[in-house]
């Protein structure tokens, strides 16, 4: 079992930074990708916002693109995002996730607000 922790959201003005956090805990495999998603809207479905593999491969939404970097301290089974030039469309639920082993496990979430 993994349990993944968050911290960092809240509100910023456009332009803004933030900087989201993630540590995961229990038995964490050496192959794994940690990552962040998004949830904009009841409306629309969660979205990948980047993803890190333990071997340092990125992928990153072509949204942020340029704007954010998500970044891993293995040793301590930490992942952080850096979002930078924050626009008001950022504003989502940011979900931690690490798919580890054969099982696939989520933060509770943190609210990020951009305001105009």
């Amino acid at each position: 079992q993994v349990q993944l922790v968050e911290s960092g959201g809240g509100l910023v003005q456009a332009g803004g930074s933030l900087r989201l956090s993630c540590v995961a805990f229990g038995t964490i495999f050496s192959n794994n990708v940690m990552g962040w998603y998004r949830h904009q809207a009841p409306e629309k479905q969660r979205e990948l916002v980047a993803s890190l593999t333990s071997d340092g491969s990125t992928n990153y939404a072509d949204s942020v693109k340029g704007r954010f970097t998500i970044s891993r301290d293995g040793a301590k089974n930490t992942v952080r995002l850096q979002m930078n030039s924050l626009k008001p469309e950022d504003t989502a639920v940011y979900y931690c996730t690490i798919h580890n082993g054969l099982s696939d496990y989520w933060g509770q979430g943190t609210q990020v607000t951009v305001s105009s």
